[in-house]
């Protein structure tokens, strides 16, 4: 069985046992976190949500709450003298899905 849940603006398919990274999450490591707002559940049967699938839920646990590497941003214009170097480290929240639960 799997879903298809939305978070941070961006959709995912998750099945059961899943690890996955997302946008920040509020949450220490070992806590439980649920989605209400699932698309769509698949498996021995489909089911659409219009928008979302009423009364399903995934839970996932928090694994770990991080930053990623760096990157480097770098502006630059020619003959100008202008140069501008930032970095940038986004941070996520790692999770593994523990059940799906559908309607």
């Amino acid at each position: 069985m799997y879903a298809v849940i939305k978070t941070g603006g961006k959709q995912y398919r998750v099945s059961q046992g899943d690890t996955l990274r997302v946008e920040k999450l509020l949450g220490k490591r070992g806590d439980k976190v649920t989605f209400d707002e699932i698309l769509m559940i698949g498996g021995e049967a489909l089911t659409l949500g219009k928008p979302h699938v009423a009364g399903a839920k995934v839970v996932a646990t928090i694994v770990e709450q991080n930053r990623d590497k760096k990157i480097i941003i770098f502006k630059f214009r020619r003959r100008k003298n202008y140069r501008r170097k930032a970095g940038h480290r986004q941070p996520y929240t790692a999770l593994k899905i523990e059940s799906i639960q559908g309607a």
